[in-house]
């Protein structure tokens, strides 16, 4: 039976990740870090059939002992601040946990040294300024926000510790992915709650940023799928997942609201210039022809057909809470 360390366990890919390869007949291993609150509400359905290690990111000796515990064969580096707008309120805490964070999760895999396969979840906002489109594995990186240089330090140490160590790492350069587990600061989650919400008459309205900005929008069960698969193949590399299609925030909000009927969706969308970003990300597409040639990767969901299915579920967990109140 193959066994896996996944960081970042509780969080949207996380949690799809330890389904598909609990699927696959892996012994999972997650590492969580210790908190009065709860935080396991997306692998709680899991909590019989996975093993939770408690580490953080920021200390060294929890993540030797998490790899020398769960004697992996497949690390999965997850974990991190993720949240972009956060990111510029605590830039240096997230360069610690998404940068250097990463290069502490490396040396323990390195320390160990056992044949382990490491994943470092990469990002789209490394291109931030984009200087080509669509972005490549080859496109120069221009980020513009705290989590995007934290990001590029990240691939990069992951591709410095591949070629100096000689250790089977990767990177996938995400970009973005979405479902109904993303937490709901994430503006595809905002908008899909917000717009199930509005036609429950629950919300009078929904205040969003810059509705200009382009983004390459997946399904995050397609996206956990080719994290794996980038560790089945004999050499190590990076893969840039994607649709390859890049749609507006107005695009995603228009679609949103016609799925429940709504036409005249701008009655219902005020601008926030408060959720306006310092440095804006203007566009981002990704070309994932390497992924599809090489992993035999493919997106299973189209856009229309994710943005339902995000609404269609924040719909089904309204009138579910309206049914245990």
């Amino acid at each position: 039976m193959p066994r896996a360390l996944i960081t970042g366990i509780n969080g949207q890919d996380g949690s799809y990740l330890a389904e598909f390869l609990l699927g696959k007949g892996y012994e999972v291993f997650g590492l969580v870090r210790r908190s009065s609150t709860v935080t396991d509400v997306r692998i709680r359905h899991l909590n019989e059939r996975i093993t939770l290690l408690s580490g953080d990111l920021l200390d060294q000796m929890s993540l030797i002992a998490a790899v020398e515990r769960a004697q992996p064969d497949e690390v999965y580096n997850l974990a991190g601040q993720s949240f972009v707008p956060t990111s510029w309120v605590q830039p240096t805490l997230t360069g610690e946990y998404t940068g250097l964070g990463v290069t502490k999760m490396l040396e323990a895999v390195r320390l160990s040294r056992a044949p382990i396969r490491f994943y470092q979840a990469s990002s789209s906002e490394m291109f931030g300024k984009v200087v080509e489109v669509p972005q490549t594995e080859r496109t120069p990186l221009y980020p513009r926000s705290p989590y995007g240089v934290a990001k590029v330090y990240g691939h990069w140490i992951t591709v410095n510790y591949r070629e100096s160590y000689n250790l089977f790492a990767c990177s996938g350069i995400l970009f973005n992915h979405t479902s109904p587990r993303q937490g709901l600061e994430f503006i595809t989650r905002k908008v899909s709650n917000a717009v199930a919400r509005i036609h429950l008459g629950k919300q009078p309205d929904l205040a969003l940023g810059n509705l200009d900005a382009r983004r390459d929008m997946g399904y995050a069960v397609d996206y956990v799928r080719a994290m794996w698969q980038m560790l089945q193949q004999p050499e190590p590399d990076d893969y840039v997942i994607a649709t390859g299609e890049t749609h507006s925030m107005a695009e995603i909000v228009e679609v949103a609201f016609a799925h429940v009927g709504i036409t005249n969706w701008r009655d219902y969308v005020r601008i926030d210039p408060a959720l306006l970003r310092p440095a804006e990300v203007d566009l981002l597409v990704g070309n994932p022809a390497k992924a599809h040639q090489r992993l035999r990767w493919a997106p299973s969901v189209d856009f229309r057909g994710l943005v339902g299915l995000m609404v269609d579920a924040d719909l089904a967990g309204e009138r579910s809470r309206d049914c245990t109140t």
